[in-house]
């Protein structure tokens, strides 16, 4: 699977131009998709000198991208405005979605387990009520 992730917000703190601290869990969920042989992708609003060190950061800590602000590593972004269109990817991993950023944790089950987080938030609920459900005398 082909895996597009935001940078500032999503894998650290909004601290733009600078580098925010690390949300928890992003690189090591990042490691873990990697290692489950899926695409990662950074796309980012930075450029130039700002991209090169968002790139080194998360090289540092074990995140290699497979490709970043572009489809593939070979492709010639020069020749394209690529902020003005949209990254090929089977899912976007973004703070700017709707109802906000989920927690890594359910970001890896998402992509893990091929579950939408409608889903995941279901069973989630579901779980919280049969465990919490009032015992009767007779059930011991």
């Amino acid at each position: 699977m082909t895996i597009a992730v935001d940078f500032d917000g999503t894998i650290v703190e909004h601290k733009y131009p600078e580098i925010g601290n690390e949300l928890p869990f992003a690189t090591e969920t990042l490691r873990m998709l990697i290692k489950e042989r899926h695409k990662l992708i950074l796309w980012s609003v930075r450029e130039g000198h700002l991209l090169d060190e968002a790139v080194e950061w998360c090289r540092k800590r074990g995140v290699e991208f497979y490709a970043v602000n572009k489809d593939y590593p070979e492709e010639k972004v020069e020749n394209n405005n690529h902020f003005s269109r949209k990254i090929k990817a089977d899912i976007f991993i973004d703070d700017r979605n709707i109802g906000g950023l989920p927690d890594w944790g359910m970001i890896y089950r998402m992509v893990h387990e091929n579950k939408t987080y409608t889903e995941l938030l279901y069973e989630e609920h579901h779980s919280s009520h049969v465990n919490t459900k009032k015992r009767h005398w007779w059930n011991f």
